[in-house]
């Protein structure tokens, strides 16, 4: 296990980095900051390599699309709605039924689709019926939708965002073993005890993330996760809905509260992270907490908002 405990240096970078962000601000954070920088916890000595693996493995697999439809789910701000410009789950409403009845053939499987019922369908992210390939970019090409993330892969399949902790039954697919094996051995040493979701995010140039959360905002806890940049060029922010700003999140290797707003600034070149969804094993948590604690003068990790198990996995924790 590739992660290293490094309280003082950790600490110093948290004193200098890191603003202290009270809970009326509009952003929850993790143990009262806005994200956690990792790399002074992680060895991202291997992501060069990494990098390179992954740039030529994504010119040999299936690319698919995500996002596209944020403010049908409901998950952006307020003040951001624009930002989704053409969004799919409106235009799939908004279909002639000579439109849906072509939908309907760029199926994978047209037999799922029932065009008596068409007004209780729903498609895409988290729905019943997920998008193919070919829907997507019919959507992209003939009514503008925007999807952001036009690059996704998926090292391990999840079905469902309230799964993304849970490791039972899933595994890396034979393209992820083929393409990326230094991928997976590193994502293997990093201090999760089980991993649950994997995937590769990429954004085409020029091309914005739209601000969005991953659940809901009142949340007790965050998700266990981890961000990587190899590249290093990803622009993420936070977003501040009350008082309409941003915090910029740096570094290679970080953890956030995917239960804030955040969102990806444009750029012109391609930009991708590896998203590694788990949860993390108790030492790992305890030493975030401890350094935190220090940082703040020895205040008590619940004064600073409490990191425990990832919120699906508490039952079991308690049991």
């Amino acid at each position: 296990m590739i992660w290293v405990d490094r309280p003082v240096a950790t600490i110093r970078l948290l004193r200098r980095t890191m603003a202290e962000t009270s809970r009326d601000s509009g952003i929850q954070g993790i143990f009262a900051r806005p994200y956690i920088d990792l790399e002074p916890y992680l060895d991202l000595s291997p992501l060069g390599e990494i990098h390179e693996e992954i740039c030529l493995g994504l010119t040999q697999v299936p690319i698919d699309y995500t996002g596209g439809s944020h403010r049908t789910m409901g998950i952006m701000p307020p003040s951001r709605l624009g930002e989704a410009l053409a969004d799919y789950g409106e235009v799939i409403r908004g279909l002639s039924d000579a439109e849906f009845l072509t939908f309907q053939r760029l199926s994978d499987d047209p037999s799922a689709i029932d065009r008596s019922a068409r007004a209780a369908l729903e498609f895409g992210e988290e729905r019943d019926i997920p998008l193919s390939r070919r829907q997507m970019l019919w959507l992209k090409f003939r009514h503008g939708v925007y999807f952001p993330w036009k690059v996704y892969v998926e090292l391990i399949p999840n079905r469902t965002w309230s799964e993304k902790s849970r490791s039972e039954g899933k595994d890396f697919t034979r393209l992820a073993r083929s393409f990326f094996p230094r991928t997976i051995a590193y994502v293997k040493s990093l201090p999760f005890a089980s991993i649950g979701r994997c995937n590769i995010m990429g954004l085409e140039a020029n091309d914005h993330g739209t601000v969005h959360r991953d659940g809901e905002g009142d949340q007790p806890e965050p998700d266990h996760f981890i961000t990587l940049c190899p590249a290093g060029n990803k622009r993420l922010f936070l977003w501040d809905e009350r008082a309409r700003r941003k915090t910029v999140v740096s570094g290679r290797a970080y953890w956030f509260n995917d239960h804030d707003y955040h969102g990806v600034e444009a750029a012109p070149f391609f930009r991708y992270s590896l998203r590694v969804d788990g949860v993390f094993t108790p030492q790992f948590i305890e030493a975030l907490r401890r350094d935190v604690r220090d940082a703040r003068g020895g205040r008590g990790a619940d004064e600073a908002g409490d990191a425990g198990p990832a919120p699906r996995d508490r039952e079991e924790a308690a049991a």
